[in-house]
């Protein structure tokens, strides 16, 4: 099977009840609307091309847990020092963020909703996922979950030939890595949307292969990368971050892609620049 494009889904994307291949397949089946909406949306015409959904969400699953709620309190120890560290580079007041206890995050997670106009709840649930999700693929380099993951990557690419990877949130650093690890599969084109990759502390220095001297790069099969971010995304973080970070970034790209939703995949997907980006390479 020829596919043109293999994306890597982020966060809160395990599917209860369904096999690894159905979930790929209904996801698949979102993303591959969402494009060719933004292919539209860019003027081009006709059928959009084919998709196919790396999916890795069942990989990171802790039984009882993720995908079933949004407690806070529940962060173990590496969980809420994530929070801590990827909440100190946003824009919230001094020293709020600081502490040891899970209760110091949920007051971050509070001022940060009161800050950016959100729903508490939403933001509570939406926090606990990233911060239970990123920690679970990050916390150990050598966990087979962790090379599972990168493996349904590659996997994908091998089996449908596609040469367009687009990857959103966790699923830029899954891809990230995947493609170092397999610098034989040649990528045309590399897209990384709402990206925690250059996320200082939390993210950056647990990538492999690690940052050399603070610095990543595009990973050697990957002919042109470019970033899309959203200026008010709180998960690509720290602005412009990506472009100054790695190497070999041909565009990192900050447009507003939706005023209050500024991470979901759908709204990404969706998006014009997203056409216009494909349009030159599709």
């Amino acid at each position: 099977m020829t596919q043109a494009i293999v994306g890597v889904h982020g966060i809160w994307n395990f599917r209860r009840g369904e096999t690894p291949g159905q979930a790929a397949e209904n996801l698949a089946r979102v993303w591959h609307t969402g494009i060719a909406t933004a292919l539209r949306r860019a003027g081009v015409s006709g059928p959009p091309p084919g998709l196919s959904v790396a999916y890795y969400a069942d990989l990171l699953r802790k039984p009882g847990r993720q995908g079933t709620g949004g407690d806070l309190d529940d962060l173990d120890p590496f969980e809420a020092e994530f929070a801590r560290r990827w909440m100190g580079e946003l824009d919230l007041p001094a020293g709020v963020a600081a502490g040891q206890a899970t209760v110091e995050v949920r007051q971050a997670v509070e001022t940060l909703a009161r800050m950016r106009f959100l729903g508490p709840p939403a933001t509570k649930w939406f926090v606990a996922g990233l911060c239970r999700e990123v920690p679970a693929y990050l916390k150990d380099p050598d966990s087979p979950a962790r090379a599972a993951a990168r493996a349904r990557v590659t996997d994908t690419l091998e089996s449908t030939c596609a040469r367009v990877v687009i990857a959103h949130s966790l699923g830029s650093v899954v891809a990230y890595e995947a493609l170092w690890a397999r610098p034989d599969l040649s990528v045309d084109l590399l897209v990384t949307l709402g990206s925690p990759l250059a996320l200082p502390h939390a993210v950056l220095p647990r990538l492999r292969p690690a940052p050399v001297d603070g610095r990543g790069a595009r990973p050697p099969g990957v002919a042109r990368w470019v970033n899309l971010a959203d200026p008010g995304d709180i998960v690509a973080v720290p602005k412009n971050g990506i472009g100054r970070t790695f190497d070999g970034v041909d565009t990192d790209d900050h447009t507003i892609i939706h005023a209050f939703d500024f991470h979901l995949a759908k709204n990404y997907l969706a998006h014009q620049r997203l056409g216009e980006i494909l349009r030159t390479t599709l």
